[in-house]
């Protein structure tokens, strides 16, 4: 009773002092003649955004649609990079223990000297010294699948859906759906009889092919639901197709290969946390290394590796604010930068802003935590 009356008192003391400097500082700003308040996000932004997934027009777009852009163009290059940076680190984690030698010590140059360069100079040096290298559009270089680089950035075969591309996403849900039922299924047999069914080629089968098969036969009928605009090369520029900028590609790549090489240790430690006797059990079994390393090595080293990996996961996304530095227009560059000099609400502005990244912080944190309190060693 003593200890909750504690609690509550040092809340009300909290709450009052939080309370005093609110107050204060809208006095300050009354005082100085300073606007305050978030009114100003109604208002029309007059400048425009090369970079962004939703219509945006400097003349008619207000402050809001600026955030909301700018958030948008962040949480892309997080997801991205968080998915990348992961799949190159368990790689390179992986590699860095292999019983090869050359492929052992190249892992190990790669974490070494990744890690220890700061990744504001990364960015620069794939942003500086790699991309406005390039050669201009009209002397693109070619790379197969109608792709082209240049000085301008990558350029992609852009897809178009039809009317009915509604369908792939519908058979998709269905496939993804229907692995997780059967895995679930695949799991209650192998408890029951010892018998393991494949799950993998059946997961394969409705996540990939179910939605190949449908798109196959949706072309037969001529209702091809997704249709691609190749970029093609003119003269002296290139037409069509999708463009992702330059300061788009070296802001992903500068983050994917610094929090890989982090993330690469944090495997590696994970995998070695795991007892030795595991794979001289496994081997006895007469299982082979990547069967080994797969189904026995790899679940056990989870529980070790997933509390730092969340970690890593942070990083990158606030590691995405130095987007400024290569001129891509992330919540920081747009909302921080020009948001800020032209309206002058520095509370506002910076309040959102913090707010924005402690959000997509805790979000990304919770959901990490739940995959580990299911990787988590039960003791009995």
């Amino acid at each position: 009773m003593r200890g909750a009356a504690y609690q509550l008192l040092l809340l009300v003391v909290v709450g009052l002092l939080a309370w005093t400097a609110i107050d204060n500082a809208a006095d300050n700003l009354r005082n100085a003649r300073i606007a305050s308040g978030f009114g100003f996000l109604g208002n029309t932004a007059g400048f425009d955004v090369n970079q962004s997934l939703i219509p945006f027009a400097a003349a008619s777009s207000t402050y809001g649609a600026a955030f909301v852009v700018g958030l948008i163009n962040t949480l892309m290059v997080a997801a991205i990079g968080i998915v990348l940076a992961t799949i190159l680190g368990f790689l390179v984690g992986i590699a860095r223990l292999s019983e090869n030698w050359i492929v052992a010590r190249l892992a190990e140059i790669y974490i070494e000297v990744i890690r220890n360069i700061p990744l504001l100079l990364q960015l620069l040096f794939w942003y500086i010294a790699v991309l406005s290298a390039l050669p201009s559009a009209r002397d693109s270089y070619a790379l197969p699948g109608s792709v082209f680089l240049n000085q301008r950035g990558l350029f992609l075969p852009r897809p178009l859906l039809a009317a009915d591309a509604w369908a792939l996403p519908l058979v998709l849900a269905l496939g993804i759906a229907g692995a997780v039922a059967f895995r679930i299924h695949a799991g209650r047999v192998q408890r029951r009889t010892g018998r393991r069914l494949p799950v993998r080629r059946v997961a394969a089968l409705l996540v990939l092919g179910l939605p190949l098969a449908v798109w196959g036969l949706l072309a037969l009928l001529g209702l091809a639901p997704v249709t691609f605009e190749l970029p093609v090369k003119g003269t002296f520029n290139l037409r069509g197709g999708l463009q992702l900028y330059p300061e788009f590609v070296a802001l992903v790549l500068g983050l994917v290969i610094y929090t890989a090489a982090f993330i690469a240790e944090v495997v590696r430690a994970g995998i070695q946390a795991v007892s030795r006797g595991q794979r001289e059990a496994a081997r006895a079994l007469g299982l082979q290394s990547g069967t080994t390393l797969r189904l026995v090595v790899i679940p056990q080293a989870m529980r070790v590796i997933v509390p730092p990996l969340t970690s890593q996961y942070l990083n990158l996304t606030k590691n995405s604010s130095l987007a400024v530095a290569v001129g891509y227009p992330d919540l920081v560059q747009i909302f921080m930068g020009t948001v800020l000099n032209q309206t002058g609400q520095a509370v506002e502005v910076v309040a959102i802003t913090m707010a924005v990244y402690l959000t997509i912080s805790l979000v990304t944190a919770s959901v990490m935590n739940l995959y580990n309190r299911r990787v988590a060693l039960v003791e009995r």
